[in-house]
């Protein structure tokens, strides 16, 4: 099994309840293909570089997991379907990037 980190941004006319229902959505999606979650962040309403869909801001999410390979193209497609995803990145973690995330994780922490 890989690690993966996945951010996507969320439209930002979206409630609180609707953000926990798409975040849980694919939350779900991710464990009922395999995954072990291993960190899950709310960075919150963020200010976009550039508008998307003319929207100037949106609210970011991070998940950390484990999962087979062929788990991602499923993650993928319900990203694409999704009209409240505004854009999404998945990336494979190496050896590197998987300590790079962990210290921080363990500095998030310190700081909460």
């Amino acid at each position: 099994m890989n690690q993966y980190e996945t951010v996507f941004i969320l439209n930002p006319v979206l409630s609180d309840e609707q953000i926990k229902e798409t975040v849980k959505k694919y939350e779900d999606i991710l464990v009922s293909n395999g995954a072990k979650m291993i960190s899950k962040e709310d960075w919150g309403l963020k200010k976009l570089a550039y508008a998307i869909q003319h929207k100037k801001s949106g609210f970011y999410h991070l998940f950390e997991y484990q999962v087979p390979g062929e788990a991602i193209n499923a993650l993928e497609v319900e990203y694409r379907r999704d009209e409240r995803v505004m854009r999404y990145l998945t990336v494979r973690l190496d050896k590197h990037a998987i300590a790079w995330a962990e210290k921080r994780r363990t500095r998030n922490k310190q700081k909460a």
